[in-house]
């Protein structure tokens, strides 16, 4: 018999300093000759995200000290921040984006000197920034998306596709930089080359769509002296998206597009039509948040290597000439967007349930699957890790609702007869998101005390198709408030939760959520709001970036036809109907949720006597990177957790409530 303790109380070894050291994963992975990098984060050297290089002898090393930052803020999400391309002679030469003044650098890692400048620093605005590059070295030039700022406003800018000199006579002179297209559309992706060099192609879209409405990809002649001549639209539209491209070896294009309800991979000839290459109702692709993701992969022997499934996913090699799909052993349960190729060699990022985001190669030609990066290692004994239970649940008009359950788990506790355990509901961010079925020790931190979690795909989730997706046009705070509500009454209706013990937390379009779930529903006993959108007629007009700045229109409706639905859905119009206790976390540099919307909801409840904590963080921007700030916070949320639920939390500091 294990010994009994009240929930929220059970002693664990996964203290916030450990869940904080553990977040973050690798990201872009790509090759140089027969070697594997990638980024991985540095939660302790100020959140950094650091290059690393794995050489071919299987030796592992940062590219790069402290405090370079291979990151790039292009649409402020990023994407693909790094290329690198093997030579006869020096070894390899890469170019990187730095995130303190996104410039463009060259490096040659094995020769003499550090990184020097290809591109010159912005006067205007937030300058110039740059994102998915290709190196054409037989040009002695390094193809990127431009994104130009014209003016001090967040979208006043341009972007397009330019080529900057690899010896550097661009660093201080931006006329040295060749445009190899105008700025007619608002965002293009990289341009990518077709085998023999005749052809470019690329992705582009407008205002007011954003990529996952509709998309289309653009073809263009490339001259011998690499200026693109006929551009035209070959595919997609807006009711397409398409998030990825590439060439095959025969010339032809290879493309994912949600033509059919799923993103599905697709052969299309340059002059003639598109065939499906695998037609299911699962998704191939996902929402092209970041420039430059990559869920396919063509190889040198005409397979494909792919990213796939419904929900979860996995990485499957797909012949096209048959369409048959042959799934890669192995326990990983989700995949990122960022496949490399190399021969017969596939490297991908995956995790599990049982294991955090690794760098995994699978060898085609003998079928041999390893983890080469960022292996995962338990700090703590696995019993304390929580055991994801994938569910769907029931919501208004009978609708679908999936989810991810994870019940408190601890090897050394048990709850009290006839106790219930608190239950918090996460609210991924996006909203056009998924949380993914992985072991996250921030999930961990809690179901180890004895809290459980739940994970809701809420309408408008991205894995389950366009249709599930499209729930929530026009209906963003109604349809993710009902869904994650939904799913807490039937926890708490089944017994599984305490139904005076619930709480939400979210960050980013989750904070939206959670926010209007405390305005809106009387579900749940506090909540955790994180950089949120409070504001929709603010945060609708001036007061978030470019990308972004349009995205009410499908998701709340055009703010000049519906100005009083932005009103009145928004936390902040609802404030006299907040009474619960929550916790407000900030970050004072972020361009894409600002501070001022929590300024404006502290003021309208000032008075009012609710509970509450507001905690803002010098240098943190949209997402925590800073090991210090994720301490604080995760420690404050247990904190309010204790006050609101009831029980003892002695090993962090107590979050001061005001009212």
């Amino acid at each position: 018999m294990l010994p009994t303790g009240a929930h929220g109380t059970w002693p664990s070894p996964i203290d916030a300093a450990l869940a904080a050291s553990r977040d973050g994963r690798p990201d872009h992975v790509g090759t140089v000759g027969d070697e594997v990098w990638w980024t991985e984060p540095r939660p302790a050297e100020a959140g950094r995200r650091a290059l690393v290089r794995r050489r071919a002898d299987g030796t592992t090393a940062s590219v790069l000290p402290a405090p370079w930052n291979v990151r790039s803020r292009v649409v402020e999400y990023g994407g693909q921040p790094w290329a690198g391309a093997a030579r006869a002679e020096g070894g390899p030469l890469v170019v990187f984006v730095d995130f303190a003044d996104q410039r463009l650098y060259a490096y040659a890692p094995d020769e003499p000197g550090g990184p020097r400048p290809l591109t010159p620093v912005g006067a205007v605005g937030g300058g110039l920034r740059w994102v998915d590059p290709s190196l054409h070295l037989h040009r002695g030039e390094v193809w990127c998306v431009l994104e130009e700022f014209t003016g001090e406003a967040p979208t006043d800018l341009r972007r397009v596709i330019a080529a900057v000199p690899l010896d550097g006579s661009a660093a201080d002179d931006r006329t040295a930089i060749r445009e190899l297209t105008d700025d007619g559309r608002r965002f293009v992706t990289g341009a990518k080359l077709s085998p023999d060099g005749r052809r470019a192609a690329w992705i582009a879209w407008d205002h007011p769509r954003m990529p996952w409405d509709g998309t289309e990809v653009m073809l263009a002649d490339v001259t011998e002296d690499g200026t693109f001549r006929d551009v035209r639209s070959f595919a997609g539209g807006p009711e397409e998206s398409i998030p990825q491209i590439e060439w095959d070896a025969d010339g032809s294009l290879l493309f994912a597009g949600d033509r059919s309800g799923w993103w599905n991979l697709y052969r299309a000839d340059p002059h003639g039509g598109a065939v499906p290459l695998c037609a299911r109702e699962e998704e191939f692709a996902g929402p092209l948040w970041t420039i430059g993701c990559r869920w396919f992969r063509p190889l040198d022997n005409g397979l494909v290597a792919t990213v796939h499934g419904t929900g979860t996913t996995t990485l499957g090699i797909l012949d096209p000439r048959t369409g048959e799909l042959t799934d890669v052993a192995g326990p990983w349960t989700a995949w990122a967007a960022s496949l490399a190729a190399h021969g017969s060699r596939i490297i991908g990022i995956a995790a599990s349930p049982s294991s955090a985001y690794e760098v995994v190669e699978l060898d085609t030609a003998t079928g041999r699957t390893r983890v080469i990066g960022t292996p995962h290692e338990d700090a703590v004994d696995p019993a304390y890790y929580p055991r994801p239970e994938p569910r769907t649940f029931t919501g208004p008009d009978g609708r679908e609702i999936h989810a991810h359950v994870h019940p408190p788990r601890n090897p050394g506790r048990t709850g009290p007869d006839g106790e219930l355990p608190p239950y918090v509901v996460w609210a991924h961010g996006g909203p056009t998101g998924h949380a993914a079925l992985v072991l996250d020790l921030e999930i961990a931190y809690f179901t180890s005390r004895g809290i459980g979690v739940v994970e809701v795909n809420y309408g408008g989730s991205t894995g389950y198709g366009r249709d599930y997706r499209n729930r929530l046009r026009e209906q963003w705070g109604v349809v993710d408030v009902e869904d994650c509500a939904a799913v807490a009454g039937a926890l708490a209706a089944e017994g599984t939760a305490d139904p005076g013990r619930l709480a939400i937390r979210g960050g980013s379009a989750g904070g939206w959520t959670t926010a209007a779930s405390l305005t809106g529903t009387d579900v749940y006993a506090c909540g955790t709001i994180i950089y949120p959108v409070l504001d929709l007629t603010g945060w609708g007009t001036d007061e978030t970036h470019d990308f972004e700045s349009r995205y009410l229109e499908s998701l709340v409706g055009p703010i000049a036809g519906v100005p009083e639905r932005y009103r009145e859905r928004s936390p902040l119009s609802r404030t006299e109907r907040l009474n619960t206790p929550f916790l407000l976390l900030q970050g004072l540099a972020d361009p894409i949720c600002p501070p001022v919307q929590c300024e404006r909801f502290l003021a309208a409840i000032e008075g009012r006597g609710v509970p509450h904590a507001y905690l803002a963080f010098e240098g943190e921007g949209h997402g925590f990177r800073r090991a210090d700030t994720m301490i604080r916070a995760l420690e404050a949320e247990l904190s309010l957790y204790a006050q609101t639920f009831g029980f003892d939390c002695p090993d962090v500091p107590a979050l001061e409530l005001k009212r």
